[in-house]
């Protein structure tokens, strides 16, 4: 991929404490409006990933060395002040639990106001506008009366959609979701990964999708990356990573799948495009 279709690349190694590390110059790249698929087993460094490309794990607890280049400039080398600019303004981030990552105290109304204010300082007619587009784009009402909820009078899937209105208010160039289905059931989680889709061919966002899972990842992704003990270790299309897997982790995971799908994504995949994972 050539430095001008490049629009996140990351190289990272981290490790808590005085542990090995966690990821060892794992490297991924997305072009712009590309969704991305990083699998991997449970402990291969996937949520450090995600955590690390915001800058959001405890430097005192963490040691992270590397690069994470967006949009030309690198993360690693902001400050504070000027990474809050960039979180959820221009990265939005998804995590798998939306009841524990939503503030069981406040309404939703009053945490989606709070995360358009934190970027911007716009009219209250503005303010509304942004947040009702906002909810549409999930699907979700914006009336006053569905506003007033708290978290906890909501289901899972809907949570799950505040929180990807959420991040999607400032319409920003890269979404980093990770595990976003883990906590839904069968057709919430199918339905989730359908919103997804829609919201990366309509908005043109670029998605970093992070999941065990490796047919949930086929429905979506252009690409797939695969993480094993903290490297990267194949990263090809979706069609190659099931068709013809180079790495023999990547086979082993291939393998373990209940039945093997029939694997052709298109550059930019419509509906009746989507990968058909269950035969």
């Amino acid at each position: 991929m050539s430095e001008s279709q490049t629009f996140l690349s990351v190289c990272l190694t981290v490790r808590y404490g005085n542990k090995p590390p966690v990821l060892r110059s794992a490297f991924l790249q997305i072009r712009p409006g590309e969704v991305l698929g990083l699998v991997g087993s449970s402990g291969s460094g996937k949520s450090t990933m995600a955590l690390s490309i915001l800058r959001l794990l405890d430097p005192r607890a963490t040691h992270s060395e590397g690069t994470v280049f967006f949009r030309g400039s690198d993360l690693m080398k902001f400050n504070e002040r000027q990474l809050r600019k960039v979180r959820g303004r221009h990265i939005g981030l998804v995590l798998q639990s939306p009841l524990s990552s939503l503030n069981p105290a406040l309404r939703i109304g009053t945490q989606l106001r709070e995360a358009w204010r934190a970027h911007s300082r716009s009219s209250a007619e503005e303010e509304l506008a942004g947040i009702t587009q906002a909810m549409q784009n999930v699907s979700l009402p914006s009336d006053p009366e569905f506003l007033r909820r708290f978290p906890s009078q909501l289901s899972v899937g809907q949570a799950q959609r505040v929180l990807i209105a959420m991040s999607i208010l400032h319409k920003p160039g890269l979404l980093v979701t990770d595990e976003p289905t883990s906590a839904l059931d069968p057709i919430t989680a199918a339905e989730i990964l359908n919103l997804f889709g829609d919201l990366n061919r309509r908005l043109n966002v670029a998605i970093l999708y992070i999941s065990h899972d490796l047919l949930s990842v086929a429905r979506i992704c252009h690409r797939i990356a695969i993480l094993q003990q903290g490297e990267v270790v194949e990263c090809d299309t979706t069609e190659a990573i099931f068709n013809s897997p180079a790495h023999p982790f990547t086979q082993k995971l291939i393998s373990a799948l209940p039945t093997l799908p029939s694997a052709r994504v298109p550059e930019h995949a419509t509906d009746t495009d989507v990968l058909t994972v269950i035969q």
